[in-house]
């Protein structure tokens, strides 16, 4: 199985939260799965990541891949009851209403973080010339799902419901803090899928370097939920962060570096032999014998 996601930075082992929630859940319930970053490649544009890859099915959408994983028998939620299976359905839900319009609102419409951290970090992964098309396409993409989801008439704008949007997502992070307790992980000794969201839409909160955010202040007054996060990190991520491909730039610096050295040996090759050519004593050319003349060959015939 294969899994084309964005690649890591911030310490995290992807930058995009769908592609987290796979990530940790792929850890936790033991599935075997190729990790292809996207970055560098024309798939920043085509791809709809995160996207699971096996056989001849392609799925993509965190929730349909958890469901795929699970028929391949890789469940994490196995030794759930069913009420912490209902309470699993109830957060995994609140996260995707409450927090998740916030994060997308956070880094991809609020102008100070979208220009100095999510622009910068999405273009620098895209060749050209999708650097300049593939952020601006997920600032348009976060901007209609916030809109969809959170006004509820067509004349309200973006700043009329920032303020419900921020409301919400401290609302859901205080709920979660409170469910998960002292404890590891929210069911028992073992993390679920649970365990898979709040850690996926978490993590870019607390590890990413934003200028302007009162929501990742409010996170990191929440210490139980930020250790959680650190120690997923350190538990299933630890050194084993998937590699991103190598940059076009540097394979095109690096491909013109050996072909300079090739055609510098070269020069030195020819300027050696030219050398050697000069110091050899110089020798008349050999010509052929001239061919006896027709007209010499028929003056001689007797008549």
């Amino acid at each position: 199985m294969e899994l084309r996601c964005w690649g890591g930075d911030w310490g995290l082992p992807s930058v995009h939260a769908e592609s987290l929630v796979v990530l940790a859940y792929c850890k936790f319930s033991g599935a075997n799965v190729t990790v292809s970053p996207i970055d560098w490649t024309w798939r920043t544009l085509t791809v709809t990541t995160p996207e699971l890859v096996c056989g001849d099915s392609t799925v993509t959408e965190p929730a349909d891949i958890l469901n795929f994983l699970r028929k391949q028998r890789f469940n994490a939620d196995y030794e759930l009851t069913a009420r912490q299976g209902a309470d699993t359905m109830a957060y995994v839900a609140l996260v995707e209403e409450k927090l998740r319009p916030a994060l997308l609102h956070t880094f991809w419409v609020d102008a100070e973080n979208y220009a100095n951290l999510t622009r910068p970090w999405f273009a620098s992964r895209s060749p050209f010339p999708l650097n300049f098309l593939v952020p601006s396409r997920h600032a348009n993409n976060a901007l209609c799902r916030i809109l969809l989801s959170k006004v509820e008439s067509p004349l309200y704008s973006i700043t009329e419901v920032e303020g419900k949007l921020y409301s919400d997502a401290k609302e859901c992070l205080n709920l979660l803090s409170h469910r998960l307790g002292g404890d590891h992980y929210f069911f028992g000794n073992s993390p679920s899928s649970l365990d898979a969201f709040v850690f996926g839409f978490m993590a870019p909160l607390h590890k990413a370097a934003l200028p302007s955010c009162p929501l990742q202040s409010h996170l990191r007054q929440l210490a139980n939920l930020t250790g959680f996060i650190d120690n997923i990190l350190a538990v299933y991520f630890s050194g084993s962060q998937p590699g991103s491909p190598v940059p076009v730039q540097e394979t095109v610096d690096a491909n013109l570096q050996k072909l300079t050295q090739l055609v510098n040996k070269e020069s030195n090759l020819i300027e050696k032999m030219d050398d050697n050519l000069r110091s050899s004593p110089q020798l008349k050319p050999r010509r052929p014998e001239p061919k006896p003349c027709l007209a010499n060959e028929g003056s001689s015939t007797p008549a």
